[in-house]
């Protein structure tokens, strides 16, 4: 039993392991006002979290870009997020993780902050809840050892995609709503660069967003 007053160190993982196939170029390379999506969102965890390490898949680990970072390999082929995730609760099965998906260039320290601020671990997550869905946004919130455990069991078990934003939903998630919903919108898409870059405040979200199968 955890002694009253303490709670799960906090970690930072920030996921890059996609194929980013519907972009039809790196995500994590692109670079927003100089940065690169990757070097962008691993800033915005600094002095938030005990550390903070990238998740990537085993042929990414001598990428340029990716290699410049403390590195976690995906535990398995094709399972999408949830990869990275069960990646996370293995290296460290006490830890919370603040988790990121790194191509949210919306995202901004306050964001960040608010999240941690909020942060109650005593339930499953904490998390921003969707403007798309009203549900869980599971690539920008802050999982609980448990809740880790169960994603990983269920990944070791199924075989096949797992998907954190159900898992989320129907776990006790204490939801906070987004100040700007634009933030937690993702970049798939060339033609969605190109309208985040011309507006500089993101782009309209997808219908039937559907994070067990989309890659960051």
């Amino acid at each position: 039993m955890r002694q009253a007053g303490r709670q799960p160190l906090l970690r930072g993982l920030v996921l890059a392991g996609g194929r980013s196939q519907r972009m039809g170029r790196d995500k994590a390379g692109i670079r927003i006002d100089g940065t690169t999506l990757l070097e962008r969102t691993i800033a915005l965890l600094d002095g938030l979290v005990a550390s903070t390490s990238v998740s990537v898949r085993p042929d990414q680990v001598d990428e340029q870009l990716r290699s410049r970072f403390p590195l976690l390999l995906d535990t398995g082929v094709g399972l999408g997020p949830a990869d990275g995730l069960r990646a996370a609760y293995l290296c460290d099965p006490a830890a919370a993780w603040l988790v990121l998906a790194c191509d949210m260039p919306g995202l901004d320290r306050p964001a960040i902050e608010a999240l941690v601020a909020a942060r109650d671990p005593a339930r499953a997550a904490t998390s921003w809840r969707s403007p798309v869905s009203g549900l869980p946004e599971p690539l920008c919130a802050i999982w609980e050892p448990a809740t880790l455990a169960r994603l990983s069991s269920l990944v070791a078990a199924a075989g096949r995609p797992v998907s954190p934003r159900a898992l989320l939903a129907e776990s006790d998630t204490l939801l906070l709503d987004a100040p700007r919903p634009a933030a937690l919108l993702n970049l798939n898409t060339p033609a969605e660069l190109e309208r985040y870059r011309k507006e500089r405040h993101g782009h309209q979200p997808q219908e039937k967003p559907d994070d067990a199968q989309a890659e960051p």
